[in-house]
Parts: structure tokens; sequence; C-alpha cells
């Protein structure tokens, strides 16, 4: 097989799962911004995300939130989202938008709200069950704001039994993705901060317990891409949440902010063996000006993107120049890379799937973002908290 066609190939076989919660409505922190045609169901939601994978090839599954997609049959869920060519993907739980947990969920210094908490995740994992899902993502808002309000210590802990008992109700193939963010909503300090903290649980944990890297959860100037090669190296890379951020956790377009940074990581991705079904590629994105399922297919294409620069890197003539300590030729192999106009290449890989070259016009062209203007017409449409 030529350099060219192994390229193909790999891109053919990418999967980039999308968010149930991208299709809804979403906003800033002063307001959510509703749109027409927004999924009013957790069926709606599959139904666009199912057009997202028509027209890209490499959006099989879909990420459910809870409660934001409870339903009373999960199993019959699955089935809509098989008939719809799609697989149901990670489970994401929801301990931050309830009353209880202002002052923490698992971490919580009554042990009645951490009891809630942990059976809320224990649900998720019997959803989980229900529609053979793998993996159980894991993000909480517990911390603090304000020196001296809890025991820092008790509070690790807390988590650390918490995340025990979860781990022990976790199946034989299932997985729990334990995601870390720096700050907020709690602004003094956070129960799990950064990657360090979500590596040291999980190694605890054990094999089934995996980090999260979610690309916008950093401060200005993180070398993510090191991060996931540490993790990797030390098999402890789950999955990522890819989104783009200019300041805070802004959950922007997968390569908005800087395509380069997302070529980067891509590139240690493939470099440390993490282009496998062992690493979830999942978005993490809030759409609250741009019409939903254009940003999602447009995002998945940037990953496409960063990926086809990521494969064309000559890694013998990297490896070569970073044994002889030539500086400019091992940048060189990289920008040379990066600087490639994949977008004829990723056209081809298409064409040869039997799709459109141009996922984007294809949509246009397919009528469905006029025809779920003109069908979804009352009910409460899908949005934060929903």
């Amino acid at each position: 097989m030529t350099e060219l066609a192994a390229v193909k190939s790999a891109l053919k076989t990418q999967a980039v799962e999308t968010p149930s919660w991208a299709y809804g409505n979403s906003g800033t922190r002063f307001k959510v911004f509703a749109q027409q045609g927004v999924p009013r169901t957790p069926q709606e939601k599959l139904a666009d995300a199912a057009q997202v994978h028509a027209h890209t090839g490499v959006a099989p599954t879909v990420a459910l939130h809870i409660p934001w997609d409870k339903v009373d049959d999960y199993g019959a869920l699955a089935k809509y989202a098989e008939d719809h060519g799609l697989k149901l993907g990670a489970i994401n739980s929801n301990t931050f938008q309830d009353d209880d947990y202002k002052l923490g969920s698992i971490c919580h210094p009554d042990a009645a709200v951490r009891r809630k908490a942990l059976d809320h995740l224990l649900e998720c994992v019997d959803i989980m069950d229900a529609t053979g899902s793998r993996d159980l993502k894991l993000w909480f808002a517990d911390g603090t704001n304000y020196p001296g309000q809890d025991d820092l210590r008790a509070r690790q802990d807390r988590l650390a039994e918490g995340l025990a008992e979860v781990y022990q109700r976790l199946g034989d193939d299932q997985r729990m993705l334990l995601e870390y963010k720096f700050f907020e909503p709690a602004f003094y300090s956070t129960d799990v901060p950064d990657w360090g903290t979500a590596y040291v649980h999980c190694l605890k944990l054990g094999e089934k317990a995996q980090v999260v890297v979610d690309t916008g959860h950093h401060a200005p100037g993180t070398n993510i891409e090191f991060i996931v090669a540490t993790l990797l190296r030390e098999n402890k890379l789950g999955g990522f949440d890819f989104n783009s951020r200019f300041y805070a956790d802004d959950d922007l377009m997968v390569g908005a902010a800087d395509p380069f940074q997302l070529f980067r990581i891509m590139y240690e991705v493939i470099r440390g063996g993490g282009y496998t079904s062992d690493v979830a590629f999942m978005l993490d994105q809030c759409h609250n000006i741009e019409a939903k399922i254009p940003a999602i297919i447009r995002s998945v294409m940037n990953v496409q993107e960063a990926t086809a620069k990521a494969l064309l890197v000559d890694r013998d003539a990297l490896a070569a120049a970073q044994r002889d300590g030539d500086v400019l030729a091992a940048n060189a192999a990289l920008m040379d890379a990066y600087n490639t106009d994949v977008r004829p290449l990723l056209a081809e890989v298409r064409e040869e799937m039997g799709l459109d070259p141009d996922p984007m016009a294809a949509y246009r062209r397919s009528g469905w973002a006029e025809k779920i203007v003109e069908e979804r017409v009352g009910g409460t449409q899908a949005g934060w908290g929903a």
C-alpha cells in the first residue's frame, strides 16, 4: 500500500462522536438563544445527527446526556438510533444542575447529597447496559469559592470513595472517563482541576478508568499535546471533548480558534498509537449563534483536516532531524504537513466512500433545514436543562 493510500485508508476509518446537546438551543451565560427547527426530543436529536453522519461518513455515534436525554425505554432509543444508521455512544452524567449540588455533588460535605449524586451515576451505568454504550463520562462542577469553605483533602477522599463505588458497578466492557477543568463554576478550588488529578484517581481505580481531555479546559498557553502524549504513554487517555476556546471554556467549534493546536494534538495522537477505537473522539460544543447541524458538520470536517495533515507528517524525516538536533528541519517537517491543503485529498476520500465531496453543500441541497423548520412546530425545544 502506498503512503497516500494508507493515509486515505486511515481517514476512512475515522469516527467522531457528536453530542446530543449540540443539536439543542444554547447560549452565553446570560441568555439561551432559540432557533427554528431545533429538536424537541432525543429522537429528533438523533435524526439530526443522522444527517451529519450521512454527509460526512465519519460520525456514527451520538453521546447522550442524562437527564437531558431521559426516555422511558433506552433499548427502544438505541433501536431508533440503529434504524437511522447510528449507535448510542458515551453516557454523560449531570451533577451540576440541581439545587442540592450548590456545594458539590460527590464531594459535598453532606452524605445525603453525595448519595443522591452517586445514585444518579449508577443510574447512568444502568442506562449504558440498556443502550450498549461503552463509556460513562464524568465531569464534576465540584469545588469551593472561598478559602476555608471546605476541607480540600476531605473532598478528595469523598471523590475517591464515590468514584470507587461507580467503578465497581461497571461491566467488563465498560469504561469510566474522568474529565477535568481548571476552574468554573468553582473559583477558589476545583476538585478535578487538571489532568494530573484525573490521572491519579484513574490510576488508583484501575484499567477501566481513563482520562478525557476537553481541549477547552486549560489555562492559556497550556501545551495540550504534551498532556496527550503523556497520557498515551501511560495508557490512560480515554478520549477527547473537542472544541475551541479564546478565553475560558468557550465551547466553540473545534479548530475555530487555533487549528494549528488541533493539528499538533492529532499528530501526538497518531505518534502515540492513539488513533484507534480505544480513544473516543467526541465533539463537545455549544452552537450559540450559528445553525446547529452545519456547525457540527463543519466541526467534523475540521477534525478530518487536522487528522489528514497529521497523517501526512514525514515521520522518518522528522525523526532524523530530531536525532541530528536540526531544529529548523524538525520544525519544517511538521510545518510542511500543516501547510498542505488537504481539502482535495478529503474530497477524494469522500467520493471513494460514496459521499458528496462537499458535505456542507450536500447538506444545504438536502432540504433538511427547511423540513425541520416546517415540521417541528409546538412542543418544547431541547436546550440547556432539557
